[in-house]
């Protein structure tokens, strides 16, 4: 094995260890909280008052309560499938666009 090899499986270990140790040790005592709770502490502080949305969630009535969270990520990812899909459609007809351009030159 080169020195050169070497020195990339070491840096490559060395980059594999902070990303797997480094979370454990940057979250110690960490709270999380979601863009929701952040904005409804944010609109009690500017108000005096706290929040009242305007309005109950589609899914949550149909059901008549919360969501599981599994459902939750399940709507979120098949959405940003969708868009991912989109976007992808679109590039495709652009990269296509600009082949066939350069063909008919």
């Amino acid at each position: 094995m080169t020195s050169k090899n070497k020195k990339t499986i070491a840096i490559l270990l060395i980059l594999v260890a902070i990303m797997v140790v480094g979370p454990f040790l940057a979250l110690r005592g960490a709270e999380f909280g979601g863009s929701d709770d952040a904005g409804s502490v944010m609109v009690e502080e500017i108000k005096g008052e706290a929040y009242e949305p305007w309005f109950e969630p589609v899914l949550e009535t149909a059901i008549g309560g919360e969501l599981p969270g599994e459902i939750e990520s399940l709507i979120f990812c098949l959405q940003t499938g969708i868009g991912v899909g989109v976007l992808a459609f679109f590039m495709g007809c652009l990269y296509e666009r600009k082949k066939l351009g350069k063909d008919n030159e």
